[in-house]
């Protein structure tokens, strides 16, 4: 099968490292498959990428480059040669941006295009509304839109109607953290709880800091190191200063080896307002860390199988959130009991196979896989 696969950068983030996941797995079983980034400058990989992928710059391809109106439908014609010349099975599309082009793109080409919204369309914030009325013109015409997580595909489904199938797909665990040594949980010695991500508003870091500024006297061996970049720094190392946490509270910036990170903590924090499916939350839990999480919209609630895995909080309650990082920081068995049944509980049900097996039957059912391929492909 030919899978192309398109997606706004290959910057460090959410999204591109699960296409990165994605496109190697389906390269690794034999698939036919391109990669290529849409964005108006070409950069370079963050995430590992297989040789047996192709990789192809939209900025390459579009040639000169020019800004505004003209610049886009520059990109937008050079977009439609290349999916004509390419001539996929089918195009997976990630990011509202990217999957309004890749529609518009693929009209009358008789190719199917499957769309992928990659944050909780609903609730987040920073989707402009011209970005939200294309998406909702738009999003009609596509074969299939794919959502995170099962609490967003019913007030999606309202807010964009006449979607012709929608369905939703959550992220793989990448294939190496499935047999990754888990974290040895400590009693006693110096313990790091982590937080990771963008540093911007919805991550709620300044609440995080004020919580763990309270908490910090009661549990003198516990530090917090939030691993990630953004506008935030500022005012949030201004924050920790202000309130004398200099020795007790790190940004230590972004990271190349997020996992290797993750595995240095002893507990971990999703202090978010919202998300769309964190990988951060999914990938610290495979590792056996116990986890304390809001119950933002979406995400953690099925990831943590509503509370069973994890410490789920009500979202945006500071004092829940106090009250559960007590308990995190200071009951060493529980500690181990959540760390454990998080690994064991998202190493199976988020397996990289298991979701290759989700996308064929999607592929299946936009026209993309016949039905005896998708049995073949998804045989034990």
């Amino acid at each position: 099968m030919k899978i192309l696969m398109l997606v706004s950068s290959m910057h460090a983030g959410g999204a591109e490292r699960v296409a990165a996941t994605l496109v190697n797995a389906w390269a690794e079983r034999g698939d036919d498959v391109t990669l290529t980034p849409t964005y108006s400058s070409k950069g370079t990989c963050f995430y590992p990428v297989s040789e047996t992928v192709r990789l192809a710059w939209l900025a390459d391809l579009a040639g000169t480059r020019a800004s505004g109106a003209r610049g886009a439908l520059r990109r937008l014609a050079a977009l439609r040669r290349h999916i004509r010349d390419t001539r996929p099975d089918v195009v997976v599309s990630f990011l509202t941006n990217v999957n309004v082009a890749a529609i518009l793109a693929t009209r009358g080409l008789g190719v199917p295009v499957i769309v992928c919204e990659r944050t909780n369309p609903v609730a987040e914030t920073t989707t402009g509304s011209t970005w939200r009325r294309l998406r909702r013109l738009l999003y009609p015409y596509a074969d299939m839109v794919t959502v995170q997580a099962e609490d967003t595909a019913g007030p999606f489904a309202r807010q964009v109607p006449g979607i012709k199938r929608l369905a939703v797909i959550p992220n793989p665990l990448p294939a190496p953290l499935l047999d990754a040594p888990r974290v040895a949980l400590r009693d006693e010695g110096p313990r790091a709880l982590l937080a990771m991500g963008r540093l911007v508003p919805d991550k709620q870091f300044d609440l995080l800091i004020d919580v763990f500024a309270r908490l910090a006297p009661d549990f003198p061996e516990w530090s917090l190191r939030i691993w990630g970049e953004g506008p935030e720094r500022p005012s949030l190392q201004a924050q920790v200063a202000r309130q004398g946490m200099q020795d007790r509270i790190s940004l230590p910036g972004r990271t190349e080896a997020p996992w290797d990170e993750l595995a240095q903590g002893q507990a971990f924090v999703l202090s978010s307002l919202v998300e769309g499916f964190p990988n951060v939350l999914l990938e610290a839990m495979a590792l056996g860390l116990p986890c304390a999480a809001f119950d933002c919209p979406s995400g953690p609630r099925e990831m943590t199988r509503d509370g069973q895995d994890a410490l789920l909080v009500p979202a945006g309650n500071r004092d829940a959130l106090g009250a559960a990082l007590r308990r995190l920081l200071g009951e060493p068995a529980l500690r181990r009991q959540l760390g454990e049944r998080a690994a064991g509980s998202v190493r199976e049900r988020y397996a990289l196979s298991s979701v290759l097996a989700h996308w064929d039957l999607l592929f299946e059912e936009v026209g993309a896989l016949g039905p005896q391929a998708v049995r073949e492909q998804v045989a034990p």
